[in-house]
């Protein structure tokens, strides 16, 4: 479906023209000539062989005989090479002469199959396109399990994406929702999945099997839309791992009520940095180390190892955060921590390196209290 958007359209007029694109799933793929431009193409190919074929019967008319009286003449040539490419072939122009027949063995024949090649190919192509296409979405959607969606592909959704993918995560199981198609364009680009069409509604979700998905990530340009997100996320998946990012802080806690597990408050921790790198620019500088990912100072969740069973976060050799312990998240001078389990997960500050990864967990998430 095309449209087109004229400049100073107002935000309604956006919307109602972005409804239009709903549903449609664009997979990646390698970038391909447009079609119109490939039967063109083609046509032109056949015209070509056409105008050889020809020439090559008007050099040699002298060798051809005309059942309606006269000398093959240009136009005489040509009607035969179509009517001769076409097997019509209705026998009023013929080659008389050796030379002539074996122009046609050697050289016409030929020709006369590429013709053909070229015009059957192209109505193939043409007729089974479509069903490449529904078939090649049809295997992409049978074999999508524990993937991550992510809505929005701005500035959160690439970094949020190349964060997870850092962990291992292949592009094949990371699906993009966005409104715009241009973004979506994007997304493929790069090798994601991407679904065109407002997430807020369920039909939409579930062209991005949601509720078959591991994680959600939500990372849109309006609190509002990320709140309907949610819940309408959560309400396909009961058990996904559902995290947001909100501009306001004061929206965080309805968008934990609507199904987020966690909630990232954008603009507050934008200001904290902006603060701390004011009063002390050094650690604002390590703050911003440790954000960038594959850089520096890199923060990490890991399992605990058997030699480090029995051990106070205190004697470990990674300098240990927090200790994630069931689902409770202790300060490494937490008394309730005392020494490490086995069961154990740490939140480690760490070195980075070309090799280095986060660790993913594959834990299932608990259930979500409901009021």
């Amino acid at each position: 479906m095309f449209h087109v958007k004229l400049p100073g359209q107002d935000a309604i007029a956006r919307q109602a023209d972005e409804h239009l694109v709903t549903h449609r799933v664009k997979l990646p793929r390698k970038v391909v000539e447009h079609p119109i431009g490939q039967v063109a193409k083609r046509l032109s190919m056949a015209l070509g062989v056409l105008v050889v074929t020809a020439l090559i019967v008007y050099a040699d008319r002298d060798g051809y005989n005309d059942n309606g009286g006269g000398g093959v003449t240009l136009l005489d040539a040509f009607y035969y090479a179509t009517v001769t490419l076409s097997t019509t072939g209705y026998g009023d122009i013929t080659p008389a002469s050796d030379t002539a027949r074996l122009t046609n063995i050697l050289v016409v024949t030929p020709l006369r199959v590429l013709f053909l090649i070229i015009l059957v190919g192209t109505t193939l192509e043409a007729l089974t396109e479509r069903t490449r296409e529904e078939w090649r979405l049809t295997r992409w959607r049978s074999t999508l399990r524990d993937h991550t969606v992510v809505i929005g592909f701005g500035t959160k959704g690439r970094s949020a994406i190349r964060t997870v993918c850092a962990t291992g995560l292949k592009k094949e199981q990371v699906v993009v929702v966005d409104p715009s198609s241009k973004v979506i364009d994007a997304a493929t680009a790069e090798g994601y999945a991407g679904i065109v069409g407002d997430a807020t509604r369920s039909e939409v979700l579930k062209r991005a099997e949601v509720h078959k998905a591991r994680q959600i990530i939500i990372a849109t340009q309006r609190d509002d839309t990320a709140v309907l997100v949610a819940l309408t996320a959560r309400q396909l998946n009961r058990g996904a791992k559902i995290v947001a990012a909100v501009r306001e802080e004061e929206n965080a806690p309805l968008l934990k009520q609507s199904g987020a597990d966690a909630v990232i408050t954008s603009a507050s921790a934008a200001g904290r940095l902006l603060g701390l790198s004011v009063l002390s620019p050094s650690a604002g500088m390590v703050m911003e180390d440790l954000i960038q990912q594959g850089s520096g100072l890199d923060i990490v969740e890991r399992p605990v190892v058997k030699a480090e069973v029995g051990k106070t976060p205190r004697e470990i050799t990674d300098l240990v955060v927090s200790v994630i312990r069931g689902h409770r998240v202790l300060g490494y001078d937490d008394p309730a921590v005392g020494t490490l389990e086995l069961t154990d997960r740490l939140i480690t500050i760490v070195r980075a390196t070309p090799g280095s990864q986060i660790a993913p967990d594959f834990r299932p998430m608990p259930p979500m209290p409901r009021n």
